[in-house]
């Protein structure tokens, strides 16, 4: 099976995804997202930023590689009498299914960022975008001290090293890397614009407990406690990401609100 195919299915991110739904909403009223408008959601989840899009009048598409997620996503859908929105399985590095010149925007929330070869994701965003069309990406940032970037870090100091040749995901929240990538698709320098932006993860729950659900159903981090749990230090790695959630905690005891900084991109196609 595909390496990040496994990665996405092995858990349900439905459970992260419910902590996502208002930086969600927020994300599609910022791109001005209007009836009509033909949108493809890269990397999409059950439909955090797609289902809002939608209810906005959009024709929108979801591509995910993760099958129960895919599911997940048209359930959503149906459930709410969305019409003109459908999920179907897709992989952001070959998006062979999908014709050229296909969408008014691109949107890809910490999705097409975790597809391996890079160079191929920019193509074929750009591929799919038409003629002054906009792609945006969400990307977490390595290194950053806000909560996603640091879970990651530390998930990855309890796991085994990738085969030689992985790109990092992170490699893309670098500027640098985003600016070469779409530049190597066709776009020229001044149609690509980096901004740091947040997303804020909320549920009614206290911080440890939202944690849990990043233990037992995201992929990240499930592997990462495998790996930790058969050398003994699988408490200890929960010990350091409890620290991260509580004190990254905005709100009460009872509730969490924890803000994740991000590089937001925006290329409009030539």
């Amino acid at each position: 099976m595909n390496p990040n195919k496994a990665l996405w299915e092995k858990g349900d991110f439905t459970r992260i995804a419910m902590a996502m739904r208002d930086s969600g909403e927020e994300l599609v009223e910022s791109l001005g997202v209007k009836p009509g408008l033909d949108v493809l959601d890269l990397g999409c989840g059950d439909g955090t930023t797609a289902l809002p899009a939608a209810k906005r009048g959009a024709n929108v598409l979801g591509v995910d590689i993760a099958e129960n997620l895919v599911a997940a996503g048209n359930a959503r859908a149906t459930a709410a009498g969305l019409d003109n929105l459908r999920f179907q399985e897709g992989d952001a590095s070959n998006l062979q299914d999908l014709a050229d010149d296909s969408f008014d925007l691109v949107v890809s929330m910490f999705g097409a960022m975790f597809a391996p070869r890079p160079h191929d994701v920019a193509k074929e965003m750009m591929r799919v975008t038409r003629r002054g069309g906009r792609a945006v990406m969400g990307n977490w940032i390595p290194g950053d001290p806000t909560l996603i970037a640091q879970v990651l870090k530390t998930s990855a100091a309890y796991t085994p090293p990738p085969p030689e040749g992985f790109i990092s995901p992170v490699t893309w929240g670098v500027e640098d890397n985003v600016r070469e990538r779409f530049g190597a698709a066709g776009v020229p320098a001044e149609n690509i614009v980096c901004e740091r932006a947040t997303y804020v993860f909320r549920a009614p729950m206290p911080p440890r407990e939202l944690l849990q659900n990043f233990i037992g159903y995201y992929g990240p981090t499930m592997n990462a406690f495998e790996a930790a749990a058969k050398d003994g230090r699988a408490g200890q790695l929960e010990a350091e990401l409890t620290e991260l959630f509580v004190t990254h905690n905005r709100a009460g005891a009872d509730d969490t609100e924890i803000p994740a900084t991000y590089l937001k991109i925006t290329v409009t196609k030539p």
